[in-house]
């Protein structure tokens, strides 16, 4: 299988983060460690991933900083992945691409997963976004001020 481009390079902030998780196994081993599951076999049962594919991506995200390796919670001799805050700041992503799946991909009234508050047991709201004022903010009021390339940058400094 060939070896795809990296993105590290790249001035876009998405083509960057997709180059660390734009894997499905990558995005379902974080959802997974927000839910609590923080060893290899856990991580294997849930998500019925081939040992290879699991402890690929495992190291991935442990090199990334996303997730870190800690001796077992319970003093045995396994190690668990947990989640670090640069992990955890990818809970909005989690939760948007929950929200978008249950409004676009199930049939009205057909039962899934529902993510709630532990300590309330409440179901959680869909996302917001606002601008830094506390506007709502709609997609079509948005747009992404690109870096010039090396060419444009040159004819600007030429005007």
């Amino acid at each position: 299988m060939a070896k795809r481009k990296s993105m590290k390079g790249d001035s876009c902030p998405v083509a960057r983060s997709l180059d660390i998780v734009g894997d499905r196994w990558a995005l379902l081993i974080i959802r997974d460690a927000f839910d609590g599951v923080c060893r290899f076999g856990e991580f294997q049962r849930s998500l019925g991933v081939a040992r290879n594919i699991l402890a690929d991506r495992l190291k991935t995200l442990v090199e990334e900083g996303i997730l870190a390796i800690a001796p077992a919670s319970d003093g045995t001799s396994y190690q668990e992945y947990i989640l670090t805050p640069k992990g955890e700041g990818l809970f909005a992503v989690v939760i948007g691409l929950r929200q978008w799946g249950e409004r676009h991909l199930f049939k009205r009234g057909e039962r899934h997963s529902v993510l709630v508050k532990r300590a309330s047991g409440k179901a959680v709201g869909p996302l917001e976004f606002r601008t830094r004022d506390g506007h709502s903010l709609e997609p079509g009021e948005t747009r992404v001020k690109k870096v010039p390339t090396d060419t444009e940058a040159d004819a600007e400094a030429d005007v």
